[in-house]
């Protein structure tokens, strides 16, 4: 517990391991979590041996704050994307 209080008050110094860790267990991209860095995407790579998971090519995350009902029609955009990249994955993954 202290470990996690360290991280949240800016006292924590987590390997990028343990980041990914954090990243798996928020079910959340590591790069979300490191949106805020110095590192440029090449450095992050490297420091994640070549395994960074982002975001697809051709697609963006974006944060935004709207209304109830357009927050409703961009959830539904993102879930339709998702089904879509996972398909392109799979479609992949057979060839």
């Amino acid at each position: 517990m202290g470990f996690i209080c360290d991280l949240t008050n800016g006292k924590g110094n987590p390997s990028l391991r343990i980041m990914e860790q954090i990243a798996d267990a928020l079910d959340t991209p590591l790069p979300a979590l490191l949106e805020e860095t110095d590192l440029d995407r090449q450095s992050l790579e490297t420091l994640s041996g070549g395994k960074l998971r982002g975001v697809a090519e051709g697609y963006e995350r974006v944060s935004l704050i709207l209304p109830s009902h357009q927050a409703f029609i961009a959830r539904q955009w993102g879930k339709e994307a998702m089904e879509k990249l996972k398909k392109q994955k799979a479609e992949t993954i057979k060839k």
